[in-house]
């Protein structure tokens, strides 16, 4: 075992943790690289206890001190981006180029939180003769962060910056099947200076995600998961009076156009189909090919063979992961698709125990079929024929998801058109990751995300602070009115 048992990290200092313990493999090989604590309801009121002591004072610190901080994590995560890329590519699979990547993705979103004191001015006006009124933004308290296997650096960077500089303090529950990244994240945190209980990491699973719902002394939430589980989330914590955005799953459909250029969208679809291995909510696992593209569905067979599992594609997350994404493709084949690129059985030459799917394209699928609308969560993508575009659109309009679309033409009128129509919360055109960048947000529509506000970009700060609003006179000689 390549790291020792793992802590929780609460006060700042590892903390041992009440519960059993569970294995961490590595994907690509499937050993074992550590041991993660399943905390309990207690391990989690411990770190509550100690962020409610200390958010006070850091909450009394003015903004621009606290992000002098976040100056300095944003150097640390720089300097050490090679080690933090190393770190995720053993606990989740990817391949180097993807994990930094991601950690570059932490940078940016850091970088964002270092800009908050220009974006957070307090307000003031006189509304009235001798009155006035201002808003100023405050922090909410303790809140929580549940973050996924797939991205175990980036996803806890979405919150950890925006909502700690903004005067909160927070627990976070990583994934229990990445959870390396995130001890590492508090250790480069204490290193840039953040007082101690300001952020916390209670490492488990289905217990500390309920006991994170219920506790009293946590003010706010975010859960990036599963929809099954994110609706469970929002429901349980909504019903506590928390403030709660839960992002689901997703079914993104990229909609090809006869006109559209047959490289760029071949690339773009085979990019967007195996990146980090199909495991993201924003990778396109449907295409809706309108009219005659069959040589673009060749060009794609062609660009998704130049992908090898290993060399440029990763792992999926686990032996059972593998297990349900095949299971989606021989159904698919069994029920009347035709496999055009098959990645079933993928091995590796000295990782045969690795958890390996290649890329797969399967065309002639039909919308009622479960391989086209369930998220796979692999490097698979569906192909369904469309006569025209309104029949493809609403083929996109029936998904119950709507994290992404995106659309492949040379036509702007058309473009607009399908940009227009999609529903979908983030919209691409001639881009089949369609992810914002800062200071724009991260978020989808319908079954992809419960909740509202962002936990990135811009309108993040109105989801991780609360409004005090003031109304002061001091002239007792102006002339009153019904305002004062």
């Amino acid at each position: 075992m390549k790291y020792s048992t793992l802590s929780n990290y609460v006060d700042g200092e590892a903390v041992k943790a009440d519960g059993s313990l569970l294995d961490v493999f590595n994907p690509q090989d499937g050993s074992l690289i550590a041991k993660v604590p399943l905390s309990t309801a207690d391990d989690l009121d411990r770190a509550v206890q100690a962020a409610k002591k200390a958010q006070p004072e850091w909450a009394a610190m003015p903004i621009k001190e606290r992000v002098q901080i976040f100056f300095r994590y944003k150097y640390l995560l720089e300097k050490h981006l090679k080690e933090l890329a190393e770190l995720v590519l053993e606990e989740n699979g990817k391949t180097m180029g993807e994990a930094a990547a991601e950690v570059e993705k932490s940078v940016e979103v850091t970088e964002f939180a270092c800009a908050l004191p220009q974006l957070t001015p307090g307000e003031i006006e006189e509304v009235s003769r001798g009155v006035e009124c201002r808003v100023d933004r405050k922090p909410l308290g303790v809140v929580a962060s549940i973050t996924p296997f797939n991205f175990p650096n980036m996803v806890p960077n979405w919150t950890i910056p925006n909502a700690i500089a903004l005067g909160n303090a927070m627990i976070l529950k990583p994934s229990e099947l990445t959870p390396l990244s995130a001890n590492r994240l508090a250790e480069l945190l204490k290193d840039a200076g953040l007082p101690d209980g300001i952020f916390n990491i209670v490492h488990g699973s289905r217990e500390v995600v309920e006991a994170i719902c219920d506790h009293p002394g946590i003010d706010a939430m975010s859960f990036v998961g599963s929809t099954k589980v994110a609706k469970i989330v929002y429901a349980r914590a909504a019903s506590h009076h928390k403030r709660v955005l839960a992002l689901g799953g997703a079914k993104n459909h990229l909609i090809v156009l006869p006109d559209a250029h047959e490289e760029m969208t071949a690339s773009n679809v085979a990019a967007s189909m195996t990146g980090c291995a199909g495991q993201r909510c924003m990778a396109a696992s449907a295409m809706v090919a309108v009219g005659d593209t069959d040589s673009i569905i060749r060009k794609l067979c062609e660009e998704a063979r130049k992908i090898v599992p290993g060399k440029n594609l990763g792992a999926v997350i686990s032996a059972a992961a593998k297990e349900r994404i095949e299971g989606y493709i021989t159904e698919a084949e069994q029920q009347g698709a035709k496999i055009l690129v098959d990645g079933r059985g993928a091995t590796v030459e000295g990782k045969e125990s690795g958890f390996y799917v290649g890329p797969t394209v399967i065309d002639h699928v039909r919308p009622e079929m479960r391989i086209a609308k369930e998220e796979v969560f692999g490097p698979v993508m569906s192909i369904m024929r469309a006569a025209t575009v309104d029949e493809a659109i609403e083929i996109e309009n029936s998904s119950e998801y709507g994290n992404a679309a995106a659309v492949f033409t040379q036509s702007g009128g058309l473009a607009r058109y399908v940009a227009e129509k999609a529903s979908a919360g983030m919209i691409g055109v001639n881009i089949g990751v369609p992810v914002p960048r800062e200071p724009f947000s991260f978020g989808g529509w319908n079954e992809s995300r419960f909740g509202t506000g962002d936990i990135t970009g811009k309108s993040s700060i109105e989801f991780w602070t609360r409004l005090k609003k003031t109304t002061i006179k001091w002239n007792p000689e102006a002339r009153t009115n019904w305002m004062s």
